[in-house]
């Protein structure tokens, strides 16, 4: 039996400023806002009784909002009462999420975007196919520090050539 390909329906992101997060998801990154920025408290609502489930109990309150991709995928921010920063936001080696990617063929416009709204540039600009294909990445933060990865072509387009060989 076939397992049929899923399709990605979002990624919660834990920033330290909602109403920021959401303005430089919105202006920045062109994601659509879906929600504005709503209080959730720990209580029997049907809400507050999922975020129980999931955080367990004595998170008290937190706030979230919905945003979109231009193709669908959710972007849900969620700012939690006393949240911390980690000590080392790229731990790479342990298991779990590092980073996702976002597709833009202005790579390099929407980079200088992201760093004029506080972001970081964590490297050069590269090509997977120098001199062959315009396919390009880099790796930034938004102003959180949240690590993301930006390509200039589709994520098939970019592996289905090989692009190790």
């Amino acid at each position: 039996m076939t397992t049929t390909p899923r399709t990605f329906s979002h990624i919660g992101l834990s920033v330290p400023d909602l109403d920021a997060a959401v303005k430089f998801y919105a202006d920045v990154m062109g994601f659509y806002v879906l929600m504005q920025p709503s209080e959730v408290t720990e209580d029997n609502s049907a809400i507050g009784q999922m975020c129980t489930d999931v955080f367990g109990p004595g998170w008290t309150r937190l706030r979230i909002a919905h945003l979109s991709t231009a193709d669908g995928i959710g972007i849900e921010l969620f700012e939690f009462d006393g949240n911390e920063a980690p000590q080392d936001n790229f731990q790479y080696r342990k298991h779990g999420t590092f980073h996702f990617a976002v597709q833009d063929p202005d790579v390099e416009g929407l980079l200088k975007k992201i760093v004029a709204a506080g972001g970081k540039q964590r490297m050069p600009v590269r090509e997977y196919f120098p001199g062959e294909k315009p396919y390009r990445m880099v790796y930034v933060e938004d102003p959180f520090g949240i690590i993301f990865e930006l390509y200039s072509h589709s994520y098939e387009l970019t592996y289905s050539a090989g692009a190790y060989s």
